[in-house]
């Protein structure tokens, strides 16, 4: 398995809140496979599941975002996308703002390009981020990282270079399992809210507030210190 589908495939587990699967499949799996890993390479496929309204019970979407508390003229990034569960939703809010829809996997972000042209939102555009950098193509007022701050290797120096892509003020939202959380990333992923807000002054950021409204998950906003 290479490490694209490697991530790609513990993003799935993350964001359906299942329990977690041994990197390394067992033969019973395999054969459910065809034989091969799976792979995260059709969106279409996964879409019904990830944006399954019964997500939505202890996800929360609406109320995050009304936590961010976006002005209409915001560029927000949105860095793990994936389907656009997040992504849509915060580009139907803004008024004359743009969310920049980041995803490492080419086909996720051909799938979120064409999903915003068959809906009709124009104020969507979607990256091909890379393991260290977002890409962005213009700095951003905030950016929020949903299920995906876990997945990111070296942390603190893509948190570091993220400094470049937000503006004076900009925020970074970090919305991720618990270690107590009864599903979601494998236990040994899972990051306390310390380790993240250590993480984050380390790479040059401070605190602008926590919510605590979601069931499963730490929601943490910095800003980045002058």
């Amino acid at each position: 398995m290479t490490p694209m589908t490697r991530r790609a495939l513990l993003t799935m587990v993350c964001v359906l809140g299942l329990p977690a699967l041994p990197l390394s499949l067992s033969a019973q799996d395999m054969h459910k496979h065809g034989g091969h890993h799976p792979r995260f390479d059709d969106p279409k496929k996964w879409s019904a599941t990830f944006d399954d309204p019964e997500r939505d019970k202890w996800q929360m979407p609406d109320r995050v975002i009304a936590a961010l508390e976006l002005r209409p003229t915001d560029l927000v990034a949105d860095i793990g996308a994936g389907t656009g569960y997040l992504a849509v939703r915060i580009a139907r809010q803004l008024k004359s703002g743009t969310v920049f829809a980041v995803d490492v996997e080419p086909k996720m972000v051909k799938h979120l390009a064409e999903r915003a042209k068959a809906n009709g939102i124009t104020n969507l555009r979607a990256v091909v981020g890379s393991e260290t950098s977002p890409n962005l193509p213009e700095p951003v007022d905030v950016a929020i990282l949903l299920n995906v701050y876990h997945h990111i290797s070296a942390r603190i120096d893509y948190f570091k270079r993220l400094h470049s892509s937000l503006k004076p003020g900009g925020r970074v939202a970090i919305v991720d399992f618990r270690p107590e959380s009864p599903a979601g990333a494998p236990k040994h992923m899972r990051l306390p809210a310390d380790r993240i807000r250590s993480e984050m002054t380390a790479a040059g950021y401070v605190s602008a507030g926590t919510h605590d409204f979601l069931p499963r998950q730490n929601f943490l906003v910095f800003r980045k210190s002058d």
